[in-house]
Parts: C-alpha cells; sequence; structure tokens
C-alpha cells in the first residue's frame, strides 16, 4: 500500500497557520510515501510569501512535489507576470512548468495549468496545451505498468458539480479524455477550495479526478483541509481531512475502484 498527502491553496500571506501547524505536525508524525501540492501556496507570489513557503516544504517529509497554480506569478508586478510570471516561483520553490517523480510505487507528472497572461480577462482561470498532456503521458508511460499513475495540477480539468468556484480550463476536456485514455489513476487538482473526488466520463471511467480543499483563510464554504489518499491493488481511498478548529477530523472519504 502506499500513502500520500495532498494539499493545495496554503496560500501564504493569508495561510491559516494552526491548521498548517497541525498538518505539518501530522505529517511529520505519521510520514506519508509522498507529498504533494497542487499549487497556490502564495497569496501574491511576493518574495516573502515564497520564502515562507519554502520554510515549510522544508519542514515536510520528503518527497514532495510542488506544482504551481495562478496566484504564485505576481500579482502586483505585472511586466514580470507578462513576461516571466514563474521566475521567482523557479528561483525559490522550484521548477514551475513540469515536475515529475517516480519511485518503486508511483509515477507523477506535474502540469503547470496557470498561465501569467491569457486572452480572456479572467487570467485566475486554468489552461493545458496538448503539449503539456503529450508530455505528461509520456513521463508516465516511461514508468513500469505496475506503478500507480498520477498527475498533479492547479485547476480541476472538468467542473465539479455544485462546486463554489470554476476553473473553466481551456483544453481540460481534452485533456481529460488523453489521460483517461492513458490509464491515469488520479488527476489530483485544487483551485476550488473544496475537496471532491469523480471518474471522468471517458474510456472505462477508472480514472479520477480528486480536488483537494485549502490551508488558508480564504475558505469557500468549506472548512480548511488536506487529503490523505491511500492505495492498494484494488482501491484508491482518499480521506478528506478538515480542521475543526483544534483538530484535524475525517470529514468525508471515498473509495474508488482501481482498474484491473
Amino acid at each position: 500500500m502506499i500513502r500520500i498527502a495532498q494539499l493545495s491553496d496554503i496560500h501564504f500571506g493569508d495561510e491559516n497557520l494552526p491548521a498548517v501547524e497541525a498538518a505539518t505536525a501530522l505529517l511529520q508524525g505519521d510520514p506519508p510515501d509522498l507529498t504533494l501540492i497542487t499549487g497556490d501556496i502564495t497569496r501574491f507570489a511576493e518574495v516573502a510569501e515564497l520564502e515562507a513557503a519554502r520554510a515549510w516544504l522544508e519542514r515536510l517529509p520528503r518527497p514532495w512535489l510542488v506544482t504551481p497554480g495562478n496566484h504564485d506569478a505576481p500579482y502586483l508586478a505585472w511586466i514580470e507576470r507578462l513576461f516571466a510570471p514563474f521566475s521567482r516561483f523557479e528561483r525559490i520553490i522550484g521548477p514551475a512548468w513540469s515536475q515529475s517523480h517516480l519511485d518503486d510505487q508511483v509515477v507523477v507528472a506535474g502540469v503547470n495549468t496557470a498561465r501569467g497572461a491569457q486572452w480572456r480577462l479572467n487570467w485566475s482561470k486554468g489552461q493545458i496545451s496538448r503539449d503539456q498532456v503529450r508530455t505528461a503521458v509520456s513521463v508516465l508511460n516511461s514508468a513500469p505498468a505496475d506503478r500507480l499513475r498520477l498527475v498533479a495540477l492547479h485547476h480541476p480539468l472538468t467542473e465539479m458539480i455544485a462546486g463554489p468556484m470554476t476553473a473553466k480550463v481551456w483544453g481540460g476536456s481534452d485533456a481529460a479524455r488523453a489521460f483517461s485514455e492513458a490509464r491515469v489513476d488520479l488527476v489530483l487538482s485544487g483551485h476550488v477550495h473544496a475537496p471532491f473526488a469523480l471518474p471522468y466520463p471517458f474510456a472505462d471511467e477508472r480514472t479520477y479526478a480528486v480536488g483537494c480543499g485549502t490551508l488558508s483563510v480564504r475558505e469557500r464554504g468549506v472548512a480548511a483541509s488536506f487529503n490523505m489518499i491511500e492505495a492498494d491493488a484494488e482501491a484508491i481511498r482518499v480521506k478528506a481531512l478538515t480542521w475543526s478548529g483544534s483538530q484535524f477530523e475525517a470529514h468525508r472519504t471515498w473509495s474508488l475502484d482501481r482498474r484491473a
């Protein structure tokens, strides 16, 4: 069995400090096999926020993988946002456009669905290109066939039913179909600040979108939370742990059938 922690939308600068500290202590006390952070680690991608995020990452059990979100491109430095939106992220945190992880149980392809600028007014929404999909599938296909196959990104590729906000990812539906046909097990995302798990309606319907809550004060009707994921040969269990104000408690668990 493999155990994976998924955390998202910490928004340093607007972080829920007691929840962040409690989550950190939980992971330090019972380290998962892998920790994934699916974007928006800062509020405005200010240097101090990125440095606080980096200091926090160094306290987490390794290995970990971080993919950026729309808040991780500078909101106030417009020239930098237009021409080098993730230069600060890359300097302080790590690679922005693609990340990968491979061990004896899991392979992960990280994809950046955030953009510094777009041909639409709301730049917070997501994009994923065909080249990004091809690169991610290539990473996954290079791993042995028995590995759990994950894609980590910030924006949900398809919309959460009755979600508190939308992602409206350009290319999202095509990417979800391609990942389903490539036999990806989970596509992990953040952005909407609410946990969910649902199958994509493509191929064998055994590729699942899994959303993570926030560890910030920017709650959208759902308490601060993060996900713990356990997978064995038969099923993947996703447990959303929500912050009560004093401790994390199991809020909801999804049991997802694995393909043969």
